[in-house]
């Protein structure tokens, strides 16, 4: 089985990602961190080195590589992750797809609190954060609406988490 958490960045799904994969007894993995391990920089330096373009590409390099290799997994996709290279599609074609819908003002108060470490919001104001927040959605949701299953985060359980994607 494998499971592919997305949604928008501070949604939680690296939390709940962890959770299930303890549950369910499989291996978890962050996208991000893989792919920090793999390159040897953080996502702030690919990002200001390489660019997004290269790390997009990264991106579905390296969905593909675990997909390739690994049978059951809990994996947390980027934000935008499901939005390049027709990842979605990819995702949902081999293994199943949660969306962790998260509240706008849930995502305001988490990113406001991890700013500096997220690459994609540098540079952008307290006060200008919550209007990317709804821009970005607002261009990722026809995406993460393709999910196999979504979950408004804030009111998730665990127990309910896994039986709902099993």
């Amino acid at each position: 089985m494998r499971i592919f958490l997305i949604g928008f960045m501070g949604s939680g799904k690296t939390h709940w990602g962890t959770r299930m994969s303890e549950k369910l007894q499989v291996p978890f993995y962050d996208l991000d961190a893989v792919i920090v391990n793999n390159e040897g920089m953080s996502i702030s330096e690919i990002f200001s080195i390489k660019g997004e373009e290269y790390f997009r590409y990264m991106e579905k390099q390296t969905l593909e590589d675990l997909v390739t290799r690994e049978e059951n997994f809990v994996l947390s996709a980027g934000g935008g992750t499901p939005c390049f290279f027709n990842n979605i599609e990819f995702m949902k074609r081999n293994g199943k797809v949660l969306w962790l819908n998260t509240s706008l003002e849930i995502l305001n108060q988490r990113l406001l609190r991890e700013k500096i470490s997220r690459p994609l919001l540098r540079g952008i104001t307290e006060a200008g954060l919550r209007a990317y927040i709804i821009r970005k959605l607002s261009e990722r949701k026809m995406y993460y609406e393709q999910a196999d299953l979504m979950v408004h985060e804030e009111t998730v359980e665990l127990e309910k988490l896994v039986t709902l994607i099993q």
